[in-house]
């Protein structure tokens, strides 16, 4: 993973192309870590009933993958970004998106679960989709941020609005995500972002529920 946005800035095509590959396999497969201490770590562990640990695990599930489908977004944006100060914007967005993911591979290990089967097929995808979007030019670029983050902050709203009510060390971290995805889309927006055309947001929130309703169970 990445600690910083510099090391990227000097890295030829063919460099950047095989650093988002060592990426892929870091996330996918590897134990990301955080750079932040886990906000969950200061809430009480509670015993959860089955079916309210299944739930969560789900939600959980879902939101582990959605981080595994935002570092592949960014590092995918940030192979083909033409100015370096949206590079190294993607790439510092990157960085907490990683802490994110630690935090809910941590989580799921406490409930007693696993990652979702098919991350590797979501890695896939979504950098593909960001290196399209990054192609497009970097307002574009930060416009699809925008889009992203927006989405994701709604769910995590609904993630915290229907996890059990005992589970408060998986509502602290999800609150912390959403302070975070939150302030990406408006750094993201201060750094010129543009507006993504109508279809392009519906598009975007069609796959995502596609991905959630596969990812809560698989």
């Amino acid at each position: 993973m990445h600690t910083g946005p510099s090391p990227f800035r000097h890295l030829s095509p063919l460099d950047r192309l095989l650093d988002s590959a060592q990426n892929a396999l870091s996330t996918v497969l590897g134990a990301p870590r955080a750079a932040r201490a886990n906000p969950g770590l200061g809430e009480p562990e509670v015993v959860l009933d089955e079916p309210e640990r299944r739930h969560a695990a789900g939600l959980m599930r879902i939101n582990h993958t959605g981080e595994v489908c935002a570092q592949a977004l960014y590092v995918g944006q940030a192979a083909v970004a033409r100015e370096p100060a949206t590079r190294d914007h993607l790439l510092e967005a990157a960085q907490e998106e990683t802490d994110h993911l630690a935090w809910c591979a941590d989580r799921l290990r406490e409930l007693d679960s696993r990652p979702s089967l098919l991350n590797p097929l979501w890695y896939a995808g979504s950098w593909a989709i960001g290196a399209a979007a990054g192609l497009r030019g970097d307002g574009w670029n930060l416009g699809f941020v925008v889009e992203t983050e927006r989405q994701v902050e709604a769910h995590l709203e609904e993630h915290l609005q229907t996890l059990p009510p005992a589970d408060a060390r998986s509502r602290a971290i999800l609150a912390v995500m959403k302070d975070d995805e939150a302030r990406h889309a408006d750094n993201a927006l201060a750094a010129g972002a543009r507006t993504l055309p109508p279809p392009i947001p519906a598009l975007m929130a069609g796959m995502s529920k596609v991905m959630k309703a596969m990812a809560y169970r698989i």
